[in-house]
């Protein structure tokens, strides 16, 4: 029987294994947000640069090249200037040639390549992006923990007729792709006046998700009834208990419930596709998709927004990682 320390070592190896995994994407979105644009995507038959390079310059700020073809083939020279039939003049110790993009490299040197955000930042409206985001999400994580909290405790610690048979059809609700109710839900929406406003995205949100409800009932479930006996004993209302004993107890259960619903806002991008008509009202995801679509070729800018926008994600997390698996893990534990 294998010792326990050697298990953990394994298991430890696998792991980290795994997570380097699922962390290369993210990387090599970072790594290539600050990467030159001839050296994101590798030519043919070249391995993919892990670590950014950027393109070599001279004391003239020139690109430093290195000829594959013709009489100068292997010999360093300078990019004079680009001309519009696509060829390039090139400068060999006084000797000028042209030669087309495939007839020469751009020599590469380890470094950043911060121009990229630069440029990013100047084809979005990232300001205007940022604060429609932030407005939704802020909204959207008030309405569902409010919502859902005082839901979940009607169902988890007050008893009245019918309760168990609300919480199945509440639960039944979990069921109905979004793809279904979509149509019938644009139609409300628009015979209200809603589309075209933050409307659609955020009031929802004050009439409880049910997943959320099930996670916050299962929680309340978990805090013993003599407490609120005990309140109730002193004359405390259920509101009362509430908001003095539950509250308080649940906030693991509570932060979860605001960072999944926080984390699901921020990366929306079907619903504010279809709601929002005005480019003043997009949030990051739909003005990173307009910038796709506008700038297919400017993967360097590309990377550089997608960055700016999943970092804060990952930040939040690695800050309330425990806080977000005490909740998880103590939910459905009957005390």
């Amino acid at each position: 029987m294998a010792s326990k320390p050697k298990v953990r070592y394994v298991a430890h190896f696998w792991l980290i294994a795994a997570s380097i995994l699922f962390f290369a994407p993210f990387l090599w979105m970072v790594s290539s947000s600050l990467k030159s644009e001839a050296t994101i995507i590798p030519k043919t038959g070249q391995p993919p640069q892990w670590i950014p390079h950027v393109d070599k310059l001279d004391a003239q700020g020139r690109r430093c090249v290195i000829m594959n073809t013709g009489p100068f083939k292997g010999k360093s020279g300078v990019e004079l200037e680009a001309q519009e039939e696509s060829q390039h003049v090139i400068d060999f110790n006084g000797q000028t040639v042209k030669a087309w993009p495939e007839d020469f490299d751009v020599e590469q040197v380890i470094g950043f390549e911060w121009e990229n955000y630069k440029t990013a930042f100047g084809m979005i409206d990232f300001t205007n992006n940022l604060r429609n985001t932030l407005f939704i999400c802020v909204l959207c994580v008030i309405g569902t923990v409010f919502s859902c909290s005082t839901v979940a405790y009607s169902f988890a610690r007050i008893p009245w007729k019918g309760r168990n048979v609300c919480f199945i059809l509440v639960l039944a609700t979990m069921m109905l792709p979004y793809q279904v109710t979509l149509i019938p839900l644009f139609a409300v929406y628009r015979s209200l006046g809603w589309v075209g406003t933050f409307k659609p995205l955020i009031v929802p949100a004050f009439f409880g998700v049910p997943f959320y409800i099930f996670l916050l009932r299962q929680f309340f479930m978990t805090i013993p009834q003599d407490m609120s006996a005990a309140a109730r004993i002193d004359g405390c209302n259920e509101f009362g208990i509430f908001a003095r004993i539950i509250l308080p107890l649940s906030k693991p259960a509570m932060a979860t419930t605001a960072l999944f619903t926080f984390l699901f806002e921020w990366g929306d991008f079907l619903n504010p596709l279809i709601y929002l008509q005005d480019d003043r009202q997009y949030t990051l995801a739909v003005a990173l998709q307009q910038f796709q679509s506008s700038h297919e070729s400017a993967w360097g800018p590309l990377m550089a927004m997608s960055t700016v926008i999943t970092i804060p994600i990952v930040v939040i997390f690695f800050l309330t990682q425990r806080t977000f698996i005490q909740g998880i893990t103590m939910t459905g534990l009957k005390g």
